[in-house]
């Protein structure tokens, strides 16, 4: 039984060691590690960062409607997190030609 348990988990040792190296070896898997990372860049500014802004300000309108103390501040903070939200895409554009 111990030499099964023992087969087993080097085989998924293995098995890990396997995924991780098509994962970071990029010859291996046709992929650079620029155009990943221009693929995540892109998903999170242009669809994530604004659907959260989006979820936050639908949060807020809700405590102001069921009359929490802390409204104003959480539109507040809604507020300041759609304009980071909706104009990371500058941001981080802007950031990029100020590090080149």
């Amino acid at each position: 039984m111990k030499n099964i348990m023992k087969s087993n988990k080097v085989f998924y040792f293995l098995g890990i060691l396997f995924v991780l190296s098509i994962c970071f070896v990029p010859d291996m898997s046709f992929a650079s590690l620029e155009s990943s990372l221009l693929g995540i860049k892109s998903k999170l500014t242009g669809f994530v960062l604004p659907v959260l802004s989006v979820i936050g300000l639908l949060l807020a309108g809700f405590s102001f409607l069921t009359g929490s103390e802390k409204a104003k501040q959480h539109i507040l903070y809604a507020i300041i997190g759609c304009v980071v939200g909706f104009g990371a895409q500058a941001i981080v554009d802007f950031l990029a030609q100020t590090v080149n």
